[in-house]
């Protein structure tokens, strides 16, 4: 934790010039993009984009996970997806799935999660039709295909939410699917005409 916290510490001296940018971040925010990940460290999204602070308004959960929407409970993620929508005026929203997903690779693997309760209660939210693994799938430690299925279910989850069903219908917000390749950097996004997910 101690080389973060000098990192922290020297923050406002790395920033420079770059700082008095900021400051208009003081005044609020207009991000470009609602980007849904997975909690992994391994993915920083604003690493992956380039973003500067204030062009992406993040959602991360394990496994990148968006719960089927109820009208009748709150959440976090349904919190964050509204604000994002009715409040920010995304334009975009993004669901980003990686390679060596190890809340997707539990689910494909049938993983005993007893240890963690919490983990294997949320992952329960996965849907387990979409991440059915044949063998070459519960091998691959990339666990690829799985993922790329389980992006393209948490996009169809976020047509029920009704700001966004809304602004689909409106032709004021699109929704991408996206997987990462934590090995090689690449970003592939999926391609509804072909079906496949392609580099950008």
């Amino acid at each position: 934790m101690e080389p973060l916290i000098d990192r922290a510490r020297a923050f406002p001296q790395r920033v420079g010039d770059a700082g008095r940018e900021l400051t208009g971040l003081a005044a609020g925010q207009s991000p470009q993009a609602l980007f849904i990940t997975c909690s992994d460290s391994r993915v920083v999204p604003a690493l992956i984009t380039n973003a500067d602070p204030g062009d992406l308004f993040e959602l991360r959960t394990a496994g990148n996970i968006v719960p089927v929407y109820r009208a009748d409970g709150a959440s976090g993620e349904t919190a964050t997806v509204e604000y994002a929508v009715e409040v920010l005026g995304v334009r975009d929203i993004v669901v980003c799935g990686h390679s060596h997903c190890g809340a997707v690779g539990a689910v494909v693997r049938d993983e005993d999660l007893s240890v963690v309760p919490a983990v294997r209660d949320w992952l329960r939210h996965a849907d387990p039709t979409v991440l059915r693994a044949d063998a070459a799938d519960v091998f691959d430690p990339t666990v690829a295909g799985p993922v790329q299925r389980h992006v393209l279910a948490q996009l169809d989850r976020l047509r029920g939410y009704p700001a966004v069903a809304r602004r689909l219908r409106e032709g004021r917000i699109r929704l991408r699917g996206w997987f990462y390749e934590i090995h090689t950097g690449l970003v592939l996004e999926h391609r509804p005409d072909s079906g496949l997910f392609l580099p950008l």
